[in-house]
């Protein structure tokens, strides 16, 4: 018998009030390692809320996360980082007036605990910024490594954020819209990029583009008043009644 996948990340029953608003009412979602699952929802669901908790960016009311096996639910955004918990966001510092080629350097030398200093020895530089080259190439910005990242169209600019998340190597990313705001050719090359990521890296991908997250998402969980409804495959997701009437229907907005 073939063992069941690790799970990564486990949610177990989350929820954040807001006052008398409940953002998230018993959310539970288990990832596993090495699948991309789709976490979707209409407008209002609590899917930014449940991301948030799982970022570290707003701690739950009550319920517990954890990340390969430890308790994590009251640790820091930056304490979730360094375990190789990351969200695109977190590490969008992308510094315009650098290039793409320095950016993911930057990103580079953060992940092995380097500061901020102008000298490094030679050697480190070398290893760092051929780190850095081996990234943009994965993200497809190679040909234009050396240009300014303020230059960049919008689509590279969010190739550049999944590269910078990338530099880290986390064991989990979410990713926050990534297709947001792309047109049909930015977006085709976006699905590509995650297409070719599946497998090698564990993703959290939340995103109102349901073409691309049924075409993408090995799992998806859907989320209905702040609380996961269903979680399967692409076809057990589309053939679901609940999540049929609460959520294919409304692909547009934010959460």
């Amino acid at each position: 018998m073939t063992p069941a996948p690790m799970e990564i990340l486990c949610a177990d029953r989350l929820v954040k009030r807001f006052g008398g608003l409940v953002a998230t009412d018993q959310a539970s979602l288990t990832i596993r390692a090495g699948e991309l699952h789709a976490l979707i929802g209409p407008n209002g669901a609590g899917k930014t809320t449940l991301i948030h908790q799982l970022s570290g960016a707003l701690a739950p009311t009550s319920g517990t996360i954890r990340f390969a096996g430890e308790d994590i639910t009251a640790l820091p955004i930056h304490a979730r980082v360094h375990r190789g918990l990351v969200r695109s966001y977190q590490v969008t510092s992308v510094f315009r007036r650098l290039s793409v080629l320095d950016n993911l350097a930057l990103a580079v030398q953060a992940r092995d605990g380097g500061g901020l200093g102008f000298w490094r020895p030679a050697r480190a530089e070398r290893e760092r910024y051929a780190d850095a080259a081996s990234v943009a190439e994965r993200v497809g910005l190679a040909a234009c490594q050396d240009r300014i990242a303020g230059a960049l169209s919008h689509g590279e600019q969010r190739q550049l954020e999944i590269g910078l998340v990338l530099a880290l190597r986390p064991r989990l990313l979410l990713l926050d819209e990534p297709l947001a705001g792309m047109g049909a050719e930015e977006s085709g090359r976006m699905v590509a990029l995650l297409r070719s990521l599946r497998g090698e890296h564990t993703m959290l991908l939340v995103e109102h583009d349901m073409d691309a997250v049924f075409r993408l998402a090995d799992r998806i969980s859907a989320l209905v008043s702040g609380r996961v409804i269903a979680t399967g495959t692409p076809d057990e997701i589309q053939g679901h009644p609940e999540v049929r009437r609460a959520y294919l229907g409304d692909e547009q907005g934010e959460a």
